[in-house]
């Protein structure tokens, strides 16, 4: 049985054949194939949106492209981490199947990814952007693809690095062709909040004076979860980043500072669109937006990524064809991943995707959302060779996290989703959750199996530990 079929546990046999009969039609059966847009930014929440109700920011361009098309919004990576993430996302399978456990690690030659597949079905396809698989700008290229832009982030802030990645996205779409494109526009903010989190950077001042909040400005709220629960785990506490000098004006100040960043990379994205519709290709493109991994800004007094809670592991994920997907529906029910992107631009494209994909093309649930979907998804976090692998399993109501802590029993939590959604109250003790736990621990055994995940130990981190500068901290001015 395909590895595709394995994985969806509520999916009856006949239908995901015809599921996948639908997804090999070779490109020369489809009479017109449409172009396909892949846009990501790095470090994006979930509900870092305007569309979705988030009342502290406006991105008037992702809720345009959200309001010809579907976003979702129970939508998580398959690994909290820039690298692992991105390319899972053009594998369609997960990041140990892969060979990308960390950053800066390349992809297994013998995998196939989302440029080759489509260079092979006679797309012209472009990169414009963050790779860092494992070069972050390579110029040695990306399998299938054309590299657009070569640079380095040296010096620079995210906004003038994706200024050029935004241009040459704009140069590709206005060029005149006899073939349908596949192009990826991967920005990098608002990664720079990771520069206001470290406090380290020579551009720390320069980012503060770009994105912080001017005098008499309303600061958003601290979160909801931003008070720790009184039995937070030994290992989380001390695993958090550490930003003892912060008060709580600061914190809001760094709330206040990541929608901005948010918005800046917004108008950038609409910059690429409008090249879209001026060129008259908007009705004959689909375009795919989602994002490498979220940000804690402030829940659990996390900053950055590497964690399973919702604001780290959520991740935006909107797929929209004017006049083709459903306009404007916020799609709160279906569990979705990183891993059906690829599956996805397959289907919509005619184009058959490798054999081993363990993602599922979202096409029939945009199209039908009653039609048959997973029962769960699964994310991952690599630790150390002797460590081994943390992993996430979200189904419809719970989240599960397991947990390696060394040479102790392995830490486990269980959230309810509808009644705790800022995952507070861990129930993995509870006896009368005893059950919810046993369904939650074999659903991940069978992922496992499914994956073959015991054949892949954990990789060593290329990245040579390394102190941090040594640079005084300093609040925010």
């Amino acid at each position: 049985m395909n590895s595709v079929t394995r994985w969806l546990p509520r999916v009856g046999l006949a239908a995901a054949l015809g599921l996948l009969s639908g997804m090999s039609l070779l490109a020369s059966e489809t009479a017109q194939r449409p172009n396909v847009l892949i846009i990501t930014t790095d470090q994006q929440r979930v509900d870092a949106a305007s569309v979705v109700g988030n009342k502290w920011l406006k991105t008037p361009h992702l809720d345009a492209l959200a309001a010809q098309g579907v976003y979702f919004t129970k939508s998580y990576c398959s690994h909290p981490l820039c690298s692992p993430s991105r390319a899972s996302l053009h594998a369609g399978r997960f990041p140990h199947e892969i060979g990308v456990d960390h950053n800066n690690m390349s992809i297994t030659p013998s995998v196939t990814i989302s440029g080759q597949v489509f260079q092979e079905a006679g797309y012209d396809t472009g990169y414009a952007g963050k790779w860092h698989i494992p070069t972050v700008y390579p110029t040695d290229g990306i399998p299938g693809f054309t590299v657009l832009n070569n640079t380095t982030r040296q010096g620079k802030l995210a906004h003038d690095v994706d200024d050029a990645t935004m241009q040459v996205a704009i140069d590709f779409i206005k060029q005149k062709r006899d073939k349908p494109f596949y192009l990826v526009v991967s920005f990098i903010n608002p990664h720079d909040i990771c520069l206001l989190a470290g406090e380290d950077s020579p551009l720390l001042e320069q980012v503060w004076r770009k994105y912080g909040p001017p005098a008499g400005a309303e600061l958003p709220p601290l979160p909801a979860s931003f008070t720790l629960p009184e039995n937070e785990p030994a290992w989380l506490l001390q695993r958090r980043p550490k930003h003892p000098q912060w008060d709580e004006t600061h914190w809001r100040r760094y709330i206040y500072a990541y929608y901005r960043m948010v918005e800046d990379v917004d108008q950038q994205i609409g910059a690429v669109l409008k090249a879209l519709k001026e060129t008259g290709q908007e009705e004959n493109t689909l375009v795919i937006f989602t994002s490498d991994h979220g940000e804690g800004l402030g829940s659990r007094r996390w900053t950055g990524k590497m964690m399973f809670f919702d604001p780290e592991a959520a991740v935006p994920l909107i797929v929209s064809w004017k006049g083709k997907t459903p306009a404007g529906r916020i799609d709160k029910e279906h569990l979705v991943s990183t891993v059906d992107v690829l599956p996805t631009i397959c289907d919509y494209a005619g184009i058959k995707p490798p054999e081993n994909v363990r993602g599922q093309s979202l096409r029939p649930i945009i199209e039908n959302p009653a039609a048959p979907w997973r029962s769960f998804i699964v994310s991952e976090i690599a630790h150390t060779p002797a460590l081994g692998r943390s992993f996430m399993v979200r189904t419809d109501r719970y989240k599960y996290f397991v947990i390696p802590v060394g040479q102790e029993k392995p830490l486990e939590m269980l959230f309810d989703m509808e009644t705790d959604p800022h995952e507070l109250k861990n129930l993995a003790s509870d006896p009368n959750h005893s059950e919810t736990l046993k369904e939650h621990r074999a659903l991940l055994d069978q992922w496992k199996q499914t994956t073959e995940e015991a054949k892949y130990p954990v990789l060593p981190n290329p990245q040579a530990a390394r102190p941090r500068a040594q640079r005084a901290k300093q609040a925010a001015p």
